[in-house]
């Protein structure tokens, strides 16, 4: 195949961008035990830029010094020590030419792992399904959350605020909110772990207002030339089956208010992208967000076979592919499909999984065991 659809030009919030391949998101666990972005770092993410990806997420971000924080070893944008760090990374991505996207995660509830505190919060003092990560580094089940006060969600707000300024003073072309996989603004936006009264729980209307105020607040701040997207899912970390109680009713809703905001762009990530996401004869939950958001929208979930993502392109169900375990097997994934080269399969077990090691070959750059 020629895969004119993966490898045409797009135009992402006044980026030029020369291919749709984008690198997901993934926590590496791979910072100083500080927060601070470190060498090992610059170089894993230096590959992807090399290996012919237009855009590259981060793995996710914690914002404040507080509660944000989910995972030992997790950078953080909290501090002037952490946007220095970032520096020298964020320009080895960019001088390969690609877009470079911070983005920024509360863990809330979900958290499991935090050097400034062993107390985790949420909407409600409901503690999150399933169990912790153990190669993230947790065990057992997760704590329960401390229920958050109007002054806690503030708080909260202006992290988000303070770390998307420090993104931009690092050098990064934008940043992402992180709203999916069960972390704070996705607990806000869940039903059953918001059992709040106040103006952020009970209506759907209700659960969505952080996420807007939060969108609202750090686009007043960066400016109106700054690319800001979020990331959205149903699943969890922990709960990966969830779906929305409304579902495609409730994503009408949710992508609708999503659109009408500021954002560059919608991320949304499933466990099978080109899969029905509300049940059988339902939309993706890309073509519901490209639908109801009428945003440009990054689509993720198995998409690592080129055939696969073309065809979702060419049906317009969205508008660029993000990769993650295809992307840590094959860091230059968009050169091998170029030059028609094998792509290796992504081994959980034998790839080093979640740090960040990834070494030089002449042909193909490949993980270190």
């Amino acid at each position: 195949m020629t895969y004119s659809h993966l490898f045409s030009d797009i135009k992402l919030a006044g980026h030029s961008l020369d291919n749709r391949f984008v690198v997901a998101p993934m926590t590496r666990i791979s910072a100083k035990s500080d927060g601070r972005a470190d060498d090992r770092m610059k170089r894993y993410y230096e590959r992807f830029a090399k290996g012919g990806f237009s855009t590259v997420i981060t793995e996710g971000i914690y914002p404040d010094d507080k509660y944000s924080q989910g995972y030992y070893n997790q950078p953080g944008l909290a501090n002037d020590d952490h946007t220095a760090s970032w520096k020298p990374v964020v320009e080895s991505v960019q001088k390969h030419g690609a877009t470079f996207i911070a983005q920024l995660m509360h863990a809330g509830g979900q958290s499991q792992g935090n050097a400034y505190t062993d107390q985790t919060v949420g909407p409600s003092e409901i503690e999150p399904k399933g169990e912790q990560l153990g190669f993230y580094g947790g065990t057992g089940p997760f704590k329960t959350p401390k229920s958050m006060t109007e002054q806690d969600i503030k708080d909260v707000k202006e992290a988000f605020v303070q770390s998307a300024l420090r993104a931009r003073e690092a050098g990064f072309d934008g940043v992402e909110l992180h709203g999916a996989n069960g972390y704070l603004l996705d607990q806000f936006l869940t039903d059953y772990l918001n059992s709040r009264e106040d103006q952020y729980g009970g209506s759907l209307e209700n659960r969505v207002r952080l996420m807007l105020e939060v969108i609202q607040d750090v686009r007043k701040a960066v400016g109106e030339d700054y690319t800001v997207g979020i990331r959205i899912s149903q699943g969890k970390v922990a709960d990966a089956a969830h779906k929305w109680a409304d579902g495609e009713k409730e994503a009408e809703y949710i992508f609708s208010k999503l659109g009408a905001t500021s954002l560059n762009y919608i991320h949304v990530t499933d466990g099978d992208a080109t899969e029905p996401s509300f049940g059988e004869g339902t939309r993706t939950l890309a073509k519901a967000a490209k639908d109801f958001g009428k945003l440009p929208v990054i689509a993720n979930g198995k998409l690592g076979d080129p055939d696969k993502a073309e065809k979702f392109l060419e049906e317009e169900q969205a508008d660029l592919v993000s990769l993650g375990t295809s992307a840590l097997a094959n860091p230059d994934f968009p050169h091998k499909v170029q030059q028609e080269k094998r792509l290796l399969e992504f081994d959980f077990e034998n790839t080093l999984l979640p740090q960040a090691e990834i070494k030089d070959h002449e042909i193909n750059m490949e993980l270190v065991k």
